[in-house]
Formats: structure tokens, sequence, C-alpha cells
């Protein structure tokens, strides 16, 4: 009799645990979720990095020389050097 009860005990037990496991908040499907999300999140946090240091980059360029600065004004803004006549051709 006694070890009925200890046997229906465990498997009770049991049956709580794989229920926590498949349905629980840690269950496998939430665990591979939130695999899938960190995996996003260290894809954009890869993107991200590879922004900054582009910029960190233009950013130092631009504060050492003036090549970048002054081609920066040439393609964003149209200026021109003194003296320096602009010339666009148009091709048909």
């Amino acid at each position: 009799m006694v070890s009925r009860i200890v046997t229906v005990v465990l498997l009770c037990l049991l049956a709580i645990t794989h229920a926590q496991l498949w349905l629980g908040a840690g269950s496998m499907d939430r665990v591979a979720e939130l695999h899938g999300q960190i995996n996003e999140l260290h894809a954009a946090n890869d993107a991200a990095r590879k922004e900054n240091e582009r910029m960190s980059s233009e950013i130092n360029d631009l504060r050492e020389g003036k090549d970048t600065v002054q081609e920066k004004a040439r393609s964003e803004l149209g200026m021109l050097r003194p003296n320096e006549i602009y010339v666009q051709i148009m091709r048909r």
C-alpha cells in the first residue's frame, strides 16, 4: 500500500515536471523563441556597430583633414573654389 502511494506521488511529480517543461514559462518552445530573439538582437547590434564604426571613421576624417570637408562641400552642397568653373556633361 505504501509503495503504491509513493509510486503515485512520484508519477504526479513527474507529470508536473513534464507539464512545466512543455507548457510552463520556461518551456522548450519559449526557450527556442528567446534564442531566436537573441540572434535577431545580435544581428541588429552587429549592424549598428558597423554603422558606428563607419560614422566614427568619417568623423575622424572630417576632424583631421580638409580634403574630406572639401569633398563633402562639393558633392553635397555644390560648392566651388575661387576662380573655379563648374562644368556638367550630360549624356544622352
